[in-house]
């Protein structure tokens, strides 16, 4: 697996919020990065912004959903750089409000661009990458170990994604494709899709809290271009809520019933879904790596989850300290 600064990325999702974060942190470190997005004017800036911190980029306008789109963005990126060494599926949108007052065409469309963009990608980087090797990324959600309501669409794409992924891992695996794929689980990230989201809540949505920075899932996604991963999730609250789900889903779905629907309302912040939204079209302007929410910088357990040894020393600690306090109360 080259250094990150020897690879040449391709990432989806790249104009704006995580995917414009990776793009940035492997310009930093080098690498060749190729961009893909609706929007043209947030592409072209972040291309800058990759550039800038020391890259070198292109930007291919593209819509996932769209298969012939997504292979062109293959050809482009063979074309101009030679190769590819990682692929990183990562474009998504969502669209709030119960299911009962969300008309069919709003939800196929999430899951076209979340679930089948994610196929569509996967499918041109297996062409490009079978004969070689490389590695697909692929980045799904807390919320597709467990979903939340107000967003059936989105949590129903990123298990699909999930589910996807392991179904592709295990065929790789089978027929000895030197592909690594890798599943990323973001906890809720201060990006911009809270805000390009469309809604039918009547106010703006934003993240459930803690809300964390995406910076530490550009930091996890280049981790998995240069190591081998399964799955890693990116912010405590993403382990948490699997962790809770397996303890107890009826609790859980007590405390969304009770919890659930405030959290991810901006209750001061009227919004209809007459107003702009980037579900069928890009929005406006030069994009953004964060939407304002002031996530935070760190996360033990993300870190621990890219330090194996770390992670082994304290699960031997923890081991000792249970022994000791078992020992102590049998005396």
């Amino acid at each position: 697996m080259r250094p990150v600064g020897e690879q040449v990325i391709v990432i989806t999702g790249g104009s704006s919020g995580i995917g414009r974060a990776t793009a940035i942190a492997a310009g930093r470190q080098g690498a060749k990065v190729v961009l893909a997005g609706r929007g043209a004017d947030a592409l072209e800036a972040a291309g800058v912004e990759v550039e800038t911190a020391g890259g070198q980029a292109l930007t291919v306008p593209t819509d996932v959903a769209a298969a012939d789109q997504v292979a062109e963005l293959g050809r482009r990126a063979v074309a101009r750089f030679g190769r590819i060494d990682t692929w990183v599926n990562n474009a998504a949108v969502t669209a709030y409000g119960t299911f009962a007052d969300s008309p069919p065409d709003e939800f196929r469309r999430v899951v076209e661009v979340n679930l089948v963009g994610t196929a569509n990608g996967t499918r041109v980087a297996l062409d490009h990458l079978r004969a070689e090797g490389g590695t697909i990324v692929n980045v799904a959600s807390g919320l597709g170990e467990r979903a939340v309501p107000l967003q059936a669409a989105y949590c129903a794409s990123k298990f699909g994604v999930r589910g996807f992924s392991e179904s592709v891992r295990v065929e790789l695996e089978h027929d000895s494709v030197p592909v690594r794929l890798s599943v990323i689980k973001p906890a809720s990230m201060d990006t911009p899709l809270f805000r390009h989201a469309r809604t039918r809540m009547g106010v703006e949505p934003r993240p459930v809290p803690p809300v964390y920075d995406p910076e530490l899932v550009a930091e996890a996604i280049l981790y998995a271009a240069t190591h081998p991963v399964r799955e890693l999730a990116v912010g405590g609250a993403s382990a948490g809520l699997r962790w809770f789900q397996q303890l107890s889903p009826r609790l859980l779905d007590a405390q969304l019933r009770v919890a659930g629907f405030r959290a991810q309302q901006e209750v001061d912040h009227p919004k209809g879904p007459e107003a702009g939204d980037n579900l069928e079209a890009a929005s406006a302007g030069p994009g953004a790596v964060r939407g304002g929410y002031g996530g935070r910088r760190f996360s033990l357990g993300s870190w621990l989850g890219m330090h194996p040894a770390a992670r082994r020393g304290a699960a031997t600690g923890a081991a000792a300290v249970a022994g000791l306090i078992l020992a102590r109360s049998r005396r």
